[in-house]
């Protein structure tokens, strides 16, 4: 199974919606949360940041990507899958950093202190190659992300997309028809942070946090 979508928008810019709008037109999708389920997966990864992908592995079963750790693949994944066409969520840069700090890159959010999930975050830090806290830079990272996609994915394979213009756009570059319910909203701040409070207090079980996923899609 090739990948027939290839997310190369950045963490905190609807990803979780945009796995679930996918999924409901029934594209199954990678997405973050995807590693923690399945931390097997994570050696897959780390081999991946070390330049030693076996992307047929890591995306067995999947048809979409989205969010973090592929979006800093994309050009990779690009020449990989030369049949896919590239999903580039934006929104607000500094909204979307005012996001990610209370969220995925939180700076009193703890991180694995040794082993693989420590290694995994590691290439994280890397791809970025700054102060993740820092506003300025951040927010400078994230259009030159936007520029770099610009400058890289043909016109037509790419669709630069806010969740806010919901079915209409994703479903035109796809080529599928609208569905008759809402587009998906999910994972806002509070959300993930309701979710992270519970995880942690379960041990970030790979299977709870299914369970929260599965929930997820039938909201």
């Amino acid at each position: 199974m090739a990948l027939k979508v290839i997310g190369s928008g950045l963490g905190r810019t609807g990803t979780m919606s945009t796995k679930l709008a996918l999924e409901q037109l029934g594209l199954r999708c990678h997405h973050m949360v995807e590693v923690f389920m399945n931390p097997q997966s994570v050696p897959l990864w780390i081999d991946a940041g070390n330049g030693k992908p076996d992307w047929d592995a890591i995306f067995d079963g999947y048809e979409a990507m989205v969010d973090h750790p592929g979006c800093a693949y994309f050009e990779e994944l690009m020449a990989f899958y030369p049949d896919a066409k590239v999903l580039h969520t934006v929104r607000d840069p500094d909204k979307w950093f005012d996001s990610t700090q209370a969220t995925i890159f939180n700076p009193d959010r703890p991180l694995p202190a040794e082993g693989p999930m420590r290694e995994f975050f590691d290439h994280l830090r890397r791809f970025y190659g700054g102060d993740m806290n820092d506003r300025a830079f951040m927010t400078d990272f994230f259009r030159r992300q936007t520029e770099r996609v610009g400058a890289t994915v043909p016109k037509e394979r790419l669709l630069v997309f806010e969740v806010a213009q919901g079915w209409g756009p994703l479903c035109a570059f796809l080529g599928l028809p609208v569905p008759e319910t809402p587009y998906p909203r999910e994972n806002s701040t509070e959300q993930f942070q309701a979710r992270s409070a519970a995880m942690a207090g379960r041990g970030m079980d790979p299977a709870a946090l299914r369970a929260e996923v599965d929930a997820a899609k039938g909201r």
